[in-house]
């Protein structure tokens, strides 16, 4: 059920829902299986305009908010989560941070290229040794005259293997420790220096691309900095909340997925002389499920609705991550408890729902971390 959608809101979300039903969903265990995306499927997406989703028409996008990217995101990863991150990171965590902190020349020469997916984004943020402690980077960016030199290591970056675009952060001060220091910067990624290095065999979302990239004395010009020197870790920070919004998104889609074969299946198999469905003890799961999966959509719309509105939402970000990953891994596990044995199997979508649902709890701010963003808010 969905809580007071526009007419134009519940139009994004049923065009999102056909295409994903039609396009994505036939595509789904094949993205797994071979590890990467149709080629068809990003011309889709760029015809559809998804990689502009939230970017300002005057760019070339089609100027919605987060609220109707959420609604896109769950249709998405309903279908197909590989998918779903791709466009997701893409807006998120590279359209916002520019269209937010960006200067004029900056967004006049990068977002019309993020709108038409002529560049897909990346976030270049995580190291092999700073990944909840993203403050404790080392990646370093060092001045040689008007330009800045690149070095150093970022690991699990999404859609690694084929951006065109990254946002990379990087120590710009010795003197400064811990998150003061840092500072973001847009690299194109054919920039001389930067190289594609390990591609991750992951346990779910195996369709999406996630990669190491190695930078080795990447000069960038001065025009390159986002925002100002020294400042990227709030940049950094600001933009995870909108990606949070955007996991939650993806939690709830993965969680409906999980909801709606129970369902189905509850139906369909017969034991002891009638549906499964009938006995009680499914029907308190499914209800469990359709619950905290209605739940986590409204806390993800909440969250979006205040990010539209250019309120803070740091807490309600945090908080919709954490409820809606668990509800998804909940309905996951009850879902694959619910088909038995089959859901074990690669006979059924289940077990493909199951290994993506696991890294709602872990990527942009593990469960762990976001207990502790929601009490240090709550504790103000």
């Amino acid at each position: 059920m969905d809580f007071q959608l526009t007419e134009e809101q519940t139009m994004v979300r049923d065009m999102a829902r056909e295409f994903a039903e039609n396009e994505l969903l036939p595509r789904a265990r094949k993205h797994d299986e071979q590890g990467f995306l149709d080629p068809e499927v990003f011309e889709m997406l760029r015809e559809l305009g998804f990689f502009g989703f939230t970017i300002a028409e005057e760019f070339g996008g089609a100027g919605l908010g987060n609220l109707e990217l959420a609604l896109l995101l769950e249709e998405l990863n309903f279908a197909c989560a590989s998918t779903g991150v791709t466009v997701s990171v893409h807006n998120s965590l590279l359209g916002g941070p520019i269209k937010k902190f960006g200067s004029p020349e900056q967004q006049a020469r990068w977002l019309p290229l993020l709108s038409t997916g002529e560049r897909i984004g990346c976030y270049c943020l995580t190291e092999p040794n700073a990944g909840s402690d993203a403050g404790s980077l080392v990646t370093s960016a060092v001045r040689d005259g008007d330009d800045w030199i690149l070095n150093g290591t970022k690991v699990w970056v999404t859609n690694g293997g084929f951006a065109g675009l990254g946002i990379v952060y990087a120590r710009t001060s010795t003197e400064l420790k811990g998150p003061k220091g840092i500072s973001a910067f847009l690299v194109p990624m054919e920039t001389e220096g930067v190289t594609v290095g390990k591609t991750e065999k992951k346990t779910g979302i195996r369709g999406s691309s996630t990669t190491e990239v190695l930078f080795e004395k990447v000069r960038v010009p001065a025009d390159a900095l986002l925002g100002e020197e020294n400042r990227g870790f709030p940049i950094a920070m600001d933009t995870l909340d909108g990606g949070r919004i955007g996991i939650a998104a993806q939690a709830v889609g993965i969680g409906r997925a999980c909801l709606e074969a129970s369902i189905r299946y509850a139906k369909e198999r017969e034991q002891f002389g009638s549906p499964i469905g009938k006995f009680q003890a499914i029907q308190w799961k499914i209800a469990d499920m359709g619950t905290r999966v209605d739940a986590a959509r409204l806390l993800a719309h909440r969250a979006a609705h205040l990010r539209d509105r250019s309120e803070p939402c740091t807490l309600q970000a945090a908080q919709a991550k954490l409820f809606a990953s668990g509800a998804c891994n909940f309905a996951a596990d009850e879902c694959l408890q619910i088909y038995g044995g089959a859901g074990y199997t690669d006979d059924f979508e289940v077990e493909r729902l199951f290994r993506d649902a696991r890294i709602t709890e872990i990527y942009e701010g593990a469960t762990d971390i976001q207990r502790i963003v929601v009490a240090r808010n709550l504790m103000v």
